[in-house]
């Protein structure tokens, strides 16, 4: 029987352990923390589960008195507080923790049940390729304990942990990262988030919506300087509309506790003070001594994992998924990758990892949701595409609920109609990108995204909207 060895235990590592043993190969995981990695324990199903709950504030804050929603509250006018609505972020984070534990649980289950074998401790290569094929993984357990298993092929899937600036170490209490957020019982008063990246973003507009006063510092000119320009005006207007304070073109260079606040130090001698400061500044792979050089797996400059379309590395017999390879910090590449790997290696049936056709969305709100080519991809000349965008204002849903703010866009080719990309900016974006994805994937035309029929009233509505006016574009460039 086929021996393969997985270490890992994040999205990448369990759907590749669910994928061999179903292929008949006899599977180990080898994970440290508990299956699910940092994207079910400390990253993604925690930040969003708290982003749900921030969501829900934002709605009712934002438009409960267009709505004609009334809110008994007897407090007199002249001193009611702001806010209609409060949290309790002690109970959300218990929330937020054993709900990440449970999907952590339930993932164990799923593997288990496929029949692979799920090992607690640290995995490491050892030396390089055998005679015979087979590789060493050395196994460590928390007590210390070794054990050593032989493997045909070994995925590594070891993700990564949150980048640190030597002047501005976390302390787990007012300067934190973003696996340390869920231990707080009480909202930040004054939040400073540095990094205004996707996490900086997500976490600045989550504690803004649950009540904190929020500070969001960008070394660049923009927030979210990686995603369609157009959709980070509309997040960015949002957020300074909302009272955040966005600091562009501000590097923090130092953060440190002064009493019971954190005084933040940029670049350019300024000092900002808040009562905590959580650091989004990026993350680091998880490859250092795990002997990957040593047994012949190519690294990066920064780190990561050297792999091609099919997940291998430069070593014969060794695969690696996820964050630990720099691309896509996504959970759902993370997923595909670790298949890929499993059917490639097990000789099933594969298609290389296309990142053309990915799905990526920000859960901020609005929120951003992409697809296959950009903005930035047209305008550099990468892509000849034509490109409309239709403002979320004319959709009559939209009105209904109160919806300001967001819009859709759809690239297609010119002449044949054929959609190669698309961004969306609305609550629940990650929903409607779909029909978009399923487009891009297919190479279905914009006409026949304009013939399928759309419920009225509907924010998707909007898409089949673009998708006429790019094909009257079309028909009358032809014409």
């Amino acid at each position: 029987m086929t021996r393969i060895v997985i270490i890992g235990g994040g999205p990448g590592g369990y759907e590749a352990a669910l994928v061999g043993a179903q292929l008949g190969a006899e599977v180990t995981v080898v994970d440290c923390d508990g299956l699910g990695g940092a994207s079910v324990l400390t990253d993604c199903v925690p930040s969003k589960t708290l982003i749900a709950t921030a969501e829900v504030m934002t709605t009712f804050d934002s438009s409960y008195e267009e709505l004609g929603i009334i809110v008994a509250d007897d407090t007199p006018h002249m001193e009611q507080a702001a806010r209609v609505v409060g949290v309790d972020l002690g109970k959300v984070n218990r929330r937020v923790k054993r709900l990440a534990l449970a999907q952590s649980h339930d993932i164990t289950a799923s593997v288990t049940r496929a029949g692979a074998r799920v090992m607690r401790g640290r995995g490491r290569l050892d030396g390089l390729q055998a005679a015979d094929g087979s590789r060493q993984v050395v196994v460590t357990a928390a007590d210390g304990t070794e054990e050593r298993l032989t493997a045909d092929a070994v995925l590594i899937a070891t993700g990564g942990h949150p980048r640190e600036i030597p002047d501005a170490l976390p302390d787990g209490e007012r300067i934190l990262n973003w696996t340390q957020v869920y231990d707080l019982d009480e909202l930040p008063e004054e939040l400073i988030v540095v990094g205004s990246g996707v996490t900086g973003a997500e976490f600045a507009g989550a504690y803004q919506a649950l009540g904190s006063r929020v500070t969001l510092v960008s070394s660049r000119d923009r927030v979210l300087p990686g995603e369609d320009p157009d959709a980070a005006a509309v997040l960015e207007d949002v957020f300074r509309r909302r009272g955040m304070n966005v600091m562009a073109r501000s590097r923090a260079q130092s953060a440190k506790r002064v009493g019971d606040r954190v005084e933040v130090t940029l670049a350019d001698g300024r000092v900002i003070s808040g009562t905590h400061c959580l650091m989004a500044v990026g993350a680091i792979p998880n490859t250092a001594g795990m002997g990957l050089e040593e047994s012949g797996v190519q690294l990066k400059e920064s780190g990561h994992i050297r792999t091609d379309r099919v997940s291998r590395t430069s070593a014969p017999g060794v695969y690696a998924a996820g964050d630990v390879t720099g691309i896509f910090a996504l959970a759902s590449v993370a997923a595909m990758q670790g298949r890929i790997a499993m059917y490639h290696f097990l000789g099933d049936a594969v298609a290389p990892l296309n990142l053309k056709t990915v799905s990526a969305n920000v859960f901020t709100d609005p929120e951003i949701a992409t697809v296959g080519y950009s903005q930035a991809d047209v305008d550099s000349g990468k892509i000849d595409a034509r490109v409309v965008k239709l403002p979320l204002l004319r959709n009559p849903r939209a009105k209904m609920q109160g919806i300001r703010d967001g819009f859709v866009k759809i690239f297609c080719r010119p002449g044949t109609g054929i959609v190669v990309g698309g961004c969306v900016v609305a609550p629940r974006a990650s929903e409607l990108i779909h029909p978009i994805s399923l487009a891009v994937d297919n190479n279905l035309t914009v006409e026949q995204i304009a013939n399928a029929f759309t419920v009225y009233p509907s924010l998707s509505g909007s898409i089949a909207e673009v998708a006429r006016q790019l094909h009257t574009r079309k028909t009358a460039g032809e014409a």
